[in-house]
């Protein structure tokens, strides 16, 4: 295994959705990311931690396309595939819902979901079918929280632009939903709510990876946990697997007990040979001194 390879691999479940392998991104001298791996599979839910500068953000951008990988093989649905910008990715059934949250606040729910994307009919914006399949949407996601779809955003809570938010991600048949931080600015309340969206995108079949520095969100609904630490992948574990102050110690560490990155040390090879010794020099030397 090379240095600074991850010593906890994560159990296969089936072939992931989402599969990366020995990705890099460097930003002139930076060399952000280093030969990470991530997966990510359908109807779970993929965390992805680690501290500030660890490198999240980029393995995101590079996985929606915005800001591609220098190097490595990516592979969804079972075929190696390119990716080099957004559309790309869209094309494949990825979403990306970014902390924030790029709605519009002057237009209605309906507007914000097909925003870009608008239905329409003889030249005409097809209203009736855009109502009908938000409508499906918000309900597949069980929210009953929003009174109605033609409500304008700015009159919507944290909780219920959150939900906007990611409805509109997956109101176009996506396969891998990645959600950067959506409790962030959310109250208690909003965040229950949130969370138990997020799990039903899974259950829903979806493949989500969450991206979030709060623990107890990761905790309550996540499948595995993937730790990046200074640009490198230090262990995807299953939740089951491991316990808080486990995952606390890997994202500021990079290694918790026989979890994570190797020290450089340890991956230093052994010399083949060693200075003999002056026993082992001589075959016939007994060590003992002749008077």
């Amino acid at each position: 295994m090379p240095a600074g390879a991850a010593e906890a691999a994560a159990v296969d479940d089936g072939a992931p959705l989402l599969r990366l392998r020995d990705v890099n991104k460097s930003f002139g001298p930076v060399h952000v990311l280093q030969d990470v791996d991530f997966e990510a599979y359908s109807g779970q839910v993929t965390a992805l931690v680690g501290d500030n500068g660890a490198g999240k953000s980029t393995l995101i951008k590079g996985i929606a396309g915005s800001q591609p990988f220098d190097s490595g093989d990516y592979s969804f649905a079972g075929q190696s595939v390119h990716i080099t910008n957004p559309k790309q990715a869209n094309a494949l059934g990825i979403e990306v819902v970014y902390q924030d949250l790029a709605l519009c606040d002057n237009l209605d729910i309906v507007d914000n979901l097909f925003l870009g994307r608008e239905v329409t009919k003889r030249g005409l914006l097809d209203e009736s079918t855009m109502e009908q399949r938000a409508t499906e949407t918000l309900a597949g996601l069980s929210v009953r929280t929003v009174k109605s779809i033609r409500q304008v955003v700015a009159s919507l809570s944290g909780g219920q632009r959150q939900t906007v938010a990611i409805a509109r991600a997956v109101i176009w048949n996506s396969k891998l939903v990645v959600l950067d931080e959506p409790t962030a600015a959310l109250g208690v309340a909003q965040t229950d709510q949130v969370l138990r969206l997020v799990r039903q995108l899974a259950d829903n079949g979806l493949a989500v990876v969450l991206i979030s520095h709060n623990l107890n969100d990761v905790f309550q609904v996540a499948d595995r946990i993937s730790v990046l630490y200074l640009g490198r992948m230090a262990a995807h574990v299953k939740k089951a697997d491991v316990k808080s102050n486990q995952v606390v110690e890997l994202i500021t560490t990079g290694r918790s007990g026989d979890i994570g990155l190797r020290a450089e040390s340890e991956t230093n090879d052994v010399p083949k040979e060693l200075p003999p010794t002056p026993e082992a020099a001589d075959p016939t030397t007994t060590g003992e001194v002749d008077r």
